[in-house]
């Protein structure tokens, strides 16, 4: 069954993306229309994955996050803003979302327990791993690796940033065995562009999979040192390998 055509809206809306050739051949805007992405984590990460997901179309956008908006969140979490300080994040993230496109179905989602997660994954193409704590990163891989699904995961802290798409070819468990004793930003700190850079990347990787065009970081992992400027790419070993090449 062939998708539905774009409305003259749509067209109108997606038309610069619609004049890069390799997204109009491959059809990605209709593919990223019918999708259905749940968002895990609403933070520095999550606020520019939800704001290019829904900009660029992507059908129905989940967002599950617990949280409130703290003072301290407004420099790297470009969604809130002062007035929304004391709010429950993925509920102004979905408002804003909405507001940046109308033709997206957004949705709160509850908290990501190993009880909700299964049925959160029922109808979703594609989970974004936009988290900060070791416990939920390492549901969302056991989960969605349990399934066989792909899933974009990301990492910031301090000045360095980290994206890829895990999946049956390499995971997160491949890469990072077991929970590190790395600090959270909260601990750590981090500079704000830091987190922003890093999500815009992990919604690319998702637009990519989602569109089937490009090379997806499928088994690579992308790693940047925001102070000098650098930035890598390192192949992964396939799972049972020792980390990455």
């Amino acid at each position: 069954m062939s998708a539905r055509p774009l409305s003259r809206p749509e067209l109108r809306r997606y038309s610069r993306a619609l004049l890069v050739p390799e997204w109009l051949d491959a059809g990605a805007q209709e593919r990223v229309r019918s999708a259905h992405v749940l968002v895990v984590g609403a933070g520095g990460l999550g606020s520019p994955v939800v704001a290019s997901l829904a900009g660029a179309g992507v059908g129905t956008l989940t967002v599950a996050d617990d949280d409130r908006v703290d003072l301290s969140n407004l420099h790297r979490q470009t969604l809130y803003a002062t007035p929304d300080v004391g709010r429950p994040k993925a509920e102004v993230a979905a408002a804003r979302a909405q507001a940046i496109n109308p033709h997206v179905q957004v949705r709160v989602a509850p908290r990501v327990t190993p009880g909700t997660l299964p049925g959160l994954l029922t109808g979703v193409t594609l989970v974004v791993d936009a988290t900060d704590n070791f416990a939920a990163r390492y549901l969302i891989a056991d989960t969605c690796a349990a399934q066989g699904r792909e899933w974009i995961w990301g990492a910031a802290s301090g000045t360095s940033g980290m994206v890829s798409v895990f999946g049956p070819h390499a995971g997160l468990r491949d890469v990072f065995p077991e929970p590190g004793d790395d600090l959270s930003c909260d601990e750590a700190g981090v500079l704000g562009p830091v987190p922003a850079l890093t999500g815009q990347l992990m919604a690319l990787e998702a637009l990519k999979v989602l569109g089937g065009v490009g090379e997806p970081l499928r088994g690579r992992l992308w790693t940047f040192d925001a102070l000098s400027g650098r930035a890598r790419t390192l192949t992964l070993r396939p799972p049972g390998g020792p980390g990455v090449l």
